[in-house]
Formats: structure tokens, C-alpha cells, sequence
């Protein structure tokens, strides 16, 4: 979320550079990842009954993971800016996800 804000208001915190029309697309992008991380906190209070939403939110970063890692192969780039976000898209966001699996089908499993 805090990368989506800055890259939104603030592009060149996160070293963005370029011509004007390459940041508006960044700050639109960057608004995306915001509206993504936020959708992610709507569902806190009631985790455990919002599967179709998570999972939705969870293939979108996904998808998105793929799409960098695609770009980072084709363009050799593999430095920690590069790198860290991947762990994030494609090793993080499925493990959550499959906790969010988890702890829904033990709420519905008459535990409670």
C-alpha cells in the first residue's frame, strides 16, 4: 500500500524518473496498488468470509508478478527493487492466500 501512495503522490521517492507521460502512467499504476492494498484492509474484520474477494485481489498481484517477472527476464533486471517485489507478488500473496483458504474452511467447519 505505502508503495502504491508514494508512487501515486510522490514517484521520485521510489527513484522514478522519466518524461512527464511515463510518471502520470507510474502515478495511475501506482494508484492501482493502492486501491489493490486497500481493498486487501477492507477485508481484515471478516478474513475468514471474504474468499472470493481475497482471492480475487491475491490472482490480480499474481497476474501482476508475472507480468514483472516476464519484463525481468526479457530485460535482465534483477536488482533488490526488482526482486523484493517479486517475493512479494509470487511467494507472499499465494501463501496468504492459502492461510485465507484456511482459516475460512476451519470458520465453516463448525469450530467456532
Amino acid at each position: 500500500m505505502t508503495a502504491g501512495a508514494l508512487g501515486a503522490f510522490r514517484p521520485t521517492l521510489l527513484a522514478l524518473a522519466g518524461a512527464p507521460s511515463a510518471l502520470t502512467h507510474v502515478a495511475y499504476l501506482s494508484g492501482l496498488l493502492l486501491g489493490i492494498g486497500l481493498g486487501f484492509w477492507s477485508l481484515i474484520p471478516q478474513i475468514d468470509r471474504q474468499g472470493r474477494a481475497f482471492g480475487l485481489l491475491a490472482a490480480i498481484v499474481v497476474l501482476g508478478g508475472l507480468a514483472r517477472l516476464a519484463l525481468a527476464v526479457r530485460l535482465d533486471a534483477w536488482g533488490l527493487s526488482v526482486i523484493v517485489p517479486l517475493m512479494m507478488e509470487l511467494a507472499v500473496t499465494p501463501v496468504l492466500w492459502a492461510w485465507q483458504r484456511r482459516l475460512s474452511s476451519s470458520s465453516n467447519s463448525g469450530w467456532e
